[in-house]
């Protein structure tokens, strides 16, 4: 189904614009794509976070100052990550937005039964992530990732610029051909806010019931959903 955007451009148009943006910008220094980002979109496009660190923030305050960031506040996250999304919108010069489920975890307990996310944790993210980012994303024409290849095995072919079909949007992640050194030199350079799990052995922060401290020699991501075949929550792929 081809529709047409809020400023007048087809979906098949900005399904070649971000096919033609992903080749020109491959090589693009991320501050320079989350640039073409702004100048592209306007107020039309976003950051989302899980604030698990603030490096995309932060790039993107400076590109585009003012910019809003989404975040998905599930009902399950760590309390550090509620409060570096809290510190995030203290200090950086952007746009804090936080998503909601429609049903409070109360409210999915009493609806499908306690602990969903042990029982069937697809449905769980479905609900509490997947559903309220579609509706979140509604009005923008893009958004931005802090996706990285070095992550997993899942996310080596992540494009800097590409289409996301499912939700008919530009999807841009400015760092993916970043290392985690590459991150961590950013962070110290910019004393970019982080969040405190990182430090606490886990390099990847989800809810709290699903992740979990990676051990030495695991694979960044292996504390989330751990002892499942699940390797992402469904916002991704």
């Amino acid at each position: 189904m081809t529709g047409t955007g809020v400023d007048g451009r087809t979906d098949a148009e900005l399904k070649a614009l971000a096919e033609r943006a992903g080749r020109d910008l491959e090589d693009a220094d991320a501050l320079d794509v989350l640039g073409w980002a702004a100048r592209t979109f306007g107020p039309r496009w976003c950051v989302t976070s899980s604030m698990e660190d603030a490096v995309v923030a932060h790039l993107a305050s400076r590109a585009a100052p003012g910019v809003d960031v989404v975040f998905l506040d599930t009902g399950y996250h760590f309390p550090e990550t509620i409060g570096t999304r809290d510190a995030v919108a203290a200090v950086m010069d952007v746009n804090v937005i936080t998503l909601t489920p429609r049903r409070t975890v109360a409210e999915q307990d009493a609806e499908y039964g306690p602990r969903l996310h042990d029982r069937d944790p697809d449905l769980c993210c479905a609900l509490r992530k997947v559903r309220p980012l579609e509706e979140g994303l509604r009005g923008y024409q893009a958004w931005a990732t802090g996706l990285r290849r070095d992550e997993s095995p899942t996310r080596a072919g992540t494009p800097v610029v590409g289409w996301d079909e499912r939700r008919r949007k530009v999807k841009i992640s400015p760092i993916a051909r970043w290392t985690q050194d590459d991150v961590d030199a950013y962070v110290a350079e910019h004393g970019v806010l982080t969040n405190p799990l990182l430090l606490d052995g886990y390099p990847s922060i989800g809810c709290a019931p699903c992740t979990r401290r990676v051990l030495e020699g695991e694979d960044a991501r292996a504390g989330r959903w751990a002892g499942r075949a699940k390797t992402e929550c469904g916002l991704h792929g």
